[in-house]
């Protein structure tokens, strides 16, 4: 038993460990500490790896579970209930957590409030749009937390962060923002500008 009892808790390690990248972002966002967000993202290339591990532990944890018990030639009282910690609610429990940590870059971005700008634009002339190389980003999570912290800006029309791409094309009007500013904002992540092209 208490070989599937480690199973169980390597199975939940390298569930949440594979999905630190992509949590750590949100809990920048929830805690206030925006520059944390980029912290993890050194793991983001072991993640396949990670998630395999994931479902090959539980996978095992569930055979080892499921399969027939041997039968004992003894008069043993063996109808003793197992703990908590050993039933297969308890594993049921694991594997869904384990899921909903694997899936969390899929859904990360219900943790960020929607954000409206409200932009009058006096002169067309002023609105500007800048590409921002970012060093850092993994996954949407991160996209969110960098568009996130820009339109905090006043000016701002519009941001789109690419963590494919690796970079944010900000569209603002430069009589209220400029790049600097903005750049100060990404970087107040912990991503980092490496480059930026005004167009």
């Amino acid at each position: 038993m208490k070989s599937e009892n480690k199973l169980i808790g390597v199975g939940l390690l390298t569930a949440i460990t594979a999905s630190l990248c992509c949590i750590t972002p949100v809990l920048a966002l929830i805690a206030g500490i925006s520059g944390i967000a980029s912290t993890f993202s050194w793991i983001e290339p072991f993640r396949p790896y990670l998630i395999g591990m994931t479902i090959l532990v539980l996978a095992f944890a569930w055979y080892q579970k499921l399969k027939p018990q041997k039968k004992m030639d003894c008069e043993c009282e063996t109808d003793e209930k197992p703990k908590f910690i050993q039933s297969k609610k308890f594993l049921r429990i694991i594997t869904v957590f384990a899921i909903v940590m694997l899936a969390f870059p899929y859904y990360s971005e219900i943790f960020y409030p929607k954000r409206e700008n409200q932009i009058i634009v006096v002169d067309k002339s002023d609105i500007k749009t800048t590409e921002f190389k970012i060093r850092g980003m993994t996954c949407t999570s991160c996209e969110k937390h960098i568009n996130h912290e820009v339109n905090k800006l006043n000016g701002i029309v519009n941001s789109k962060a690419s963590y494919e791409n690796g970079n944010a094309i900000i569209e603002y009007d430069k009589s209220k923002t400029n790049a600097m500013e903005i750049e100060r904002a990404i970087n107040s992540t912990g991503y980092k500008v490496t480059d930026k092209k005004e167009n």
